[in-house]
């Protein structure tokens, strides 16, 4: 990923925080997001629309809203009031992959864009309730599939960033079982637990 496409590749980012009725990765490849990608409100080619599809609606209905901008930056297009900050979908990836964060998430993310280190002590709840594709699951910025390698589809879930203690408890590597709780970009300042929902 270059790092103005990272965090929504995350979104797998991310932590699993799109949540609940798909699959991860079918037995030829496919995911369930690929299936239903064109007709869900996740890929809307409204941003506001697909941002809000991340997050349980209780959440949702009170959260900022930002898009990325192609140098990085980050564009409002909504004020919030919990604490909560959503993203549409990266058209970049094969799968439907907004997200929605909490501060301590932003935080982690703001400093995985800009590659800086993560604050310490730092917590934080991400939700990609429609999933998400990253082309790896050990490269922080990675752009594409190694060459012969598959996106990593995760189905609904949630991510849990800056929990180095809980990150040591689950598996990582190249390819995940998307099935059952594992580690992304583990041995990285970024790893982060990825929770599947459903």
């Amino acid at each position: 990923m270059t790092s103005s496409r990272t965090l929504l590749l995350l979104a797998g980012a991310g932590l699993a925080f799109t949540a609940c009725s798909q699959n991860a990765g079918t037995a030829n490849g496919a995911s369930a997001n690929e299936s239903t990608a064109a007709s869900s409100p996740a890929t809307s080619s409204d941003p506001l629309q697909s941002a809000l599809a991340a997050a349980p609606e209780s959440i949702a209905k009170d959260a900022a809203v930002i898009v990325m901008n192609p140098d990085g930056t980050m564009k409002p297009l909504r004020a919030g009031t919990n604490g909560f900050t959503c993203m549409p979908d990266n058209p970049a990836t094969p799968g439907a992959d907004p997200m929605c964060m909490d501060a301590n998430a932003m935080k982690w993310a703001e400093a995985w864009i800009g590659h800086k280190t993560p604050p310490p002590d730092n917590v934080g709840l991400m939700y990609m309730l429609a999933g998400g594709s990253d082309a790896s699951n050990t490269d922080p910025w990675g752009t594409k599939p190694a060459d012969g390698g598959k996106w990593v589809d995760t189905g609904p879930h949630v991510m849990i960033v800056g929990s180095e203690s809980l990150n040591k408890l689950y598996p990582s590597g190249d390819n995940p079982d998307t099935s059952k709780p594992y580690v992304m970009f583990g041995g990285t300042p970024y790893a982060h637990m990825m929770i599947p929902i459903g």
